[in-house]
C-alpha cells in the first residue's frame, strides 16, 4: 500500500529532513506544493486533505492555522511545533514514554512531536519518577548542549558565515523555554525544572545533563541502581540504549562526545558520579530522534508498518 504524505513547511530544517527520510521509501508518495503557492491557504488545505499523513513543520501559529484546515477524517496530522504538545486531544509522539503510548499514537489522528531537549530530559527522568525514586515535587536542575542546526535556517546561516561563531553560547537565561511545559507534564514532575540550554559551535548532536543529589531520592541508591532502573524501564526498546556505568567506556579520556548518537534515531542514556552526587545524561541527534526521526517513527506506528522503517539504529 502507498500512503500520501504532505510536509507543510517542507523548506524548513525539519521538513527537509523528513523529506530526505521518506524519499527512498516505496510505500510513500510525497505530495509537494509549488514554491509560489506555499502561502496559498486554499492550496495548502487541498493538499493537507488529500494526504494520509501531513507533517506540520511550521511556527506555532501557522501550525494551528493548518490544523484548522482539516476536514478529511482520514488525514492524520503530526505537528513538529510546540503548539499542541501538552494538549490532551493530541497524542504525544514519544512511543517509549510509557506502556500504552504506542496504542495512543496508533489510534490518534492528531500527534504532537516532542521537542529535542524535552525528549532527552523526559527519557532520562520519567523512569525515576515512575518508580517513586524521585518524588513528583522534586525541583531538578539540568542543562543541554546542542548543535546549531536546532536553531533552524537563520542560525545555521549565522554559524556557517565567514564570521562564524567558535564558542558555546548559553541562552534562555531567564530560565523560560518553550520545552518546559512538556518536560514537566510528561515526567510527572509538579515543579518546573531549572533548565538552561547552550548552543555549541557544531552542526548537530544534543546532550541533556540532569543533576541529582541523594537528598532528592526516596531511598539510598548508587549509580549502578539508577543504571539498572533505566535498563529495566527501557528493556526491549530498539531506539533506547542504556550504557554501563563508568567513565572509561563512555568518554574519551574523561571527555564526553555530544555527537556520539548522530545519524541515528537512538537516545543513549548514561549515569555518572557516585553515591554523593550523580548525573544522568541523555544524548541524541537533535535532527533525528529530536525532530524528523521521531516524527517518522510516529508515522510508522500510526500506519501500522515497521516502527523503525527508514530509520537508523
Amino acid at each position: 500500500m502507498t500512503y500520501a504524505v504532505f510536509v507543510d513547511g517542507q523548506e524548513g530544517t525539519t521538513g527537509l529532513q523528513i523529506n530526505e527520510l521518506l524519499a527512498q521509501r516505496s510505500d510513500v508518495e510525497l505530495i509537494k506544493i509549488d514554491a509560489d503557492k506555499r502561502k496559498d491557504l486554499a492550496e495548502r488545505k487541498r493538499l493537507i486533505n488529500a494526504s494520509d499523513i501531513t507533517f506540520l513543520c511550521l511556527p506555532d501559529e501557522a501550525a494551528k492555522e493548518s490544523a484548522a484546515l482539516v476536514d478529511n477524517p482520514k488525514t492524520c496530522l503530526i505537528d513538529a511545533s510546540t503548539a499542541h504538545r501538552v494538549n490532551p486531544d493530541w497524542a504525544f509522539g514519544l512511543p517509549e514514554l510509557a506502556k500504552g503510548q504506542r496504542d495512543q499514537i496508533r489510534a490518534a489522528k492528531r500527534i504532537s512531536n516532542p521537542g529535542c531537549h524535552a525528549t532527552a530530559f523526559i527519557l532520562a527522568v520519567k523512569p525515576l519518577v515512575a518508580a517513586g525514586l524521585l518524588p513528583a515535587d522534586t525541583q531538578l536542575a539540568c542543562n543541554s548542549i546542542t548543535g546549531y542546526s536546532g536553531g533552524g535556517k537563520k542560525m545555521i546561516e549565522q554559524y556557517q558565515s565567514p564570521q562564524r561563531i567558535d564558542a558555546p553560547r548559553p541562552y534562555a537565561l531567564t530560565l523560560i523555554h518553550k520545552h518546559l511545559p512538556e518536560m514537566g507534564y510528561y515526567t510527572g514532575l509538579t515543579q518546573t525544572p531549572i533548565f538552561q540550554p547552550i548552543v555549541g559551535p557544531y552542526y548537530k548532536g544534543l546532550a541533556v545533563t540532569v543533576y541529582l543529589h541523594p537528598a532528592q531520592f526516596s531511598k539510598r541508591v548508587t549509580p549502578g541502581d539508577l543504571q539498572q532502573l533505566l535498563t529495566e524501564y527501557y528493556a526491549g526498546e530498539h531506539f533506547i540504549r542504556v550504557a554501563p556505568t563508568g567513565i572509561g567506556g563512555n568518554t574519551d579520556g574523561g571527555f564526553f562526545n555530544v555527537e556520539g548518537s548522530n545519524d541515528t534515531n537512538c537516545v543513549d542514556l548514561f549515569v555518572f558520579g557516585s553515591e554523593e552526587r550523580m548525573l544522568v545524561v541523555a544524548r541524541l541527534d537533535n535532527l533525528g530522534k529530536g525532530a524528523s526521526g521521531a516524527a517518522v517513527q510516529s508515522m510508522n506506528l500510526h500506519l501500522g508498518v515497521d516502527e523503525g522503517l527508514g530509520l537508523t539504529q
